[in-house]
C-alpha cells in the first residue's frame, strides 16, 4: 500500500515542525505490534509518518501470544528492544504503576486526549495518568450470515440468549457445503480462547475467584459453561477449533464456512470488506449472548501503544503515537479506504461522524462497548476489577495455563472435568503463592 494522501492538518503540522531535528539525528524508533488487519493496515501508511518527520520505522510483527511474551520479557528486564509496545487494558495499567511505562501526559493540544471514548482512557491509565494511547477499542459481538439465518427461518435478536445461539447453530450447520453452525475460539493463550471462555463464563453465573479470592472453577456455573461451549463446539464447530484464534475463525468466516463467529468488534470492518469477504454482502450483528443472568458474555479491549521506559528515543515515539492514534490518521485512512475500514471504539468524534453513522457495525460497536462494566463483570460478586481478565499482574502465568487445559478437553485429550478440576489447581496455587488467599 502506498497511499499519496498528504495530510494537511494541525497535527500534521505539528509533526512537520520537528522534522528538521528528527532527520537531523537520524532517528529510527522500533515497534513491536500484533499481526492484526489494523496494524498492518497502519504499517501502509507509516511511510508519510517518515516524509513528514524524519522518523524511520521498523516494524516487529507478531502473532498474538508471541507479541505478549516478547514485550513482556523485555518490559520486565528492561530490555530496550522497543521503543514503543502494542498492548491493551490488562498490561497497560499495572506495568504504569511499575514504572515500566513512560506516562503520556504530555500530549499535545491538537491530539485532543479528552476525545478519548471515557472506558478507554480509563482502562488504560493509572491513578488518573494515562500511560498507553488507544489505537481502537472494542468489545465482543455476534457476527452471522443473515442469507443462512433467513434459510434456516430464523431471526437474529438484537440481544440473543445462548439458548437461541445454540438452536441457530444446528440450523445453519451444513457438512455437506462445509458450513460449520458456528466459529469460536479455543486456541491456548490468556488473550486467546482463554478470554473467549472467560466471558463466557461471566455469562453462566461463574467467576474465577469469590471475594476471599478463593478458586470458584470447580463450581456448578463453570461445568455448566464448559460443558456448553465443548458440546456447541464439536456439535456445530469446525475440525480443530482448539487450535482457532481470531486469525483462524476471521479466515474461516471469510470464506464463507461460518454461520456464526462471536469475537472482536473490530473484525466487523473484515468480515463486510468485499475485497477480502466472500460473504461481504451477507453479514449481521448482534449484542453477545447472555443467559438471562444480567451479565452479557462481551469483553472490552484496546490494543494501545505505549512508550516502554527504558527507550532511548522517547521524543521520537511520542511524535509517532500522536500519529497512528489521532482523529487525522482517522481521516486519512477513510479518506483512501472508506469509513467502513477506519480504526473503531477509541474516539467519541467517530461515533458523532454522520459519515462514520452510515457503517452498518459503528452503532453495534459502541453499544456492545457501552454493555460492558470491568467494575462488576460477573453475577456475583468478585474482588477483581476486568471482563476477561483478572486485573493483578500473576492473571497472564496462570490464566495461560487454565487455556491449555480447557483447550486439551475441547481436543478430546481430557474430559471437561478433569479440565475444571486442573485449573481449580492451577488458580488455588497462584492465589495462595501471590498471598492473596
Amino acid at each position: 500500500m502506498s497511499p499519496k494522501t498528504v495530510l494537511r492538518t494541525s497535527s500534521a503540522l505539528a509533526l512537520c515542525a520537528f522534522a528538521g531535528a528528527a532527520a537531523a539525528q537520524d532517528t529510527t524508533i522500533t515497534i513491536a505490534t500484533v499481526n492484526n488487519g489494523d496494524m498492518i493496515r497502519m504499517q501502509g501508511y507509516t511511510d508519510l509518518f517518515t516524509e513528514q518527520t524524519g522518523i524511520a520505522v521498523e516494524w516487529v510483527t507478531l502473532e498474538e501470544n508471541v507479541l505478549r511474551q516478547r514485550v513482556t520479557t523485555d518490559i520486565t528486564t528492561n530490555g530496550g528492544q522497543f521503543d514503543i509496545m502494542t498492548i491493551g487494558m490488562y498490561e497497560t495499567p499495572i506495568w504504569g504503576a511499575n514504572g515500566w511505562l513512560i506516562p503520556l501526559d504530555n500530549l499535545s493540544e491538537e491530539y485532543n486526549v479528552d476525545d478519548i471514548l471515557p472506558a478507554m482512557r480509563a482502562g488504560l491509565s493509572h491513578d488518573g495518568t494515562l500511560y498507553a494511547a488507544p489505537f481502537y477499542g472494542e468489545s465482543s459481538m455476534v457476527m452471522y450470515r443473515t442469507d443462512l439465518m433467513e434459510a434456516a427461518g430464523l431471526e437474529m435478536p438484537a440481544a440473543p440468549t445462548w439458548d437461541f445461539i445454540r438452536e441457530a447453530a444446528a440450523a445453519m450447520d451444513n457438512p455437506e457445503t462445509g458450513v460449520n453452525g458456528i466459529c469460536l475460539r479455543g486456541k491456548p493463550g490468556w488473550g486467546e480462547g482463554g478470554a473467549f471462555i472467560n466471558v463466557t463464563a461471566n455469562s453462566f453465573g461463574a467467576r474465577v475467584v469469590d471475594e476471599n479470592w478463593q478458586a470458584q472453577l470447580d463450581s456448578e456455573e463453570w461445568s455448566n459453561a464448559l460443558n456448553f461451549f465443548v458440546n456447541l463446539m464439536n456439535d456445530y464447530g469446525p475440525d480443530g477449533y482448539a487450535t482457532n484464534g481470531f486469525n483462524e475463525n476471521l479466515s474461516l468466516f471469510q470464506q464463507g464456512l461460518c454461520g456464526m463467529w462471536i469475537d472482536a468488534t473490530v473484525a466487523a470492518s473484515f468480515v463486510t470488506n468485499p475485497t477480502d469477504s466472500e460473504v461481504a454482502d451477507s453479514v449481521g450483528f448482534a449484542l453477545a449472548p447472555d443467559n438471562g443472568l444480567g451479565v452479557r458474555s462481551n469483553w472490552l479491549w484496546a490494543w494501545a501503544l505505549a512508550i516502554p521506559a527504558g527507550t532511548q528515543q522517547s521524543d521520537a515515539a511520542l511524535q509517532f503515537i500522536e500519529w497512528a492514534t489521532s482523529a487525522d490518521y482517522i481521516e486519512l485512512v477513510a479518506e483512501n479506504e472508506g469509513w467502513a475500514n477506519v480504526p473503531p471504539g477509541a474516539r467519541t468524534s467517530l461515533y458523532e461522524n454522520p459519515n462514520y453513522a452510515e457503517v452498518p457495525f459503528a452503532q453495534m460497536t459502541l453499544d456492545s462497548i457501552l454493555a460492558a462494566d470491568p467494575n462488576s463483570p460477573t453475577v456475583d460478586p468478585v474482588p477483581y476489577t476486568g471482563i476477561q481478565f483478572m486485573a493483578i499482574p500473576e492473571w497472564a502465568g496462570f490464566w495461560t495455563e487454565v487455556s491449555q487445559e480447557f483447550s486439551n478437553a475441547y481436543a478430546g485429550q481430557q474430559t471437561v472435568d478433569e479440565a475444571l478440576a486442573r485449573a481449580q489447581d492451577i488458580v488455588n496455587e497462584a492465589m495462595e503463592a501471590a498471598g492473596y488467599q
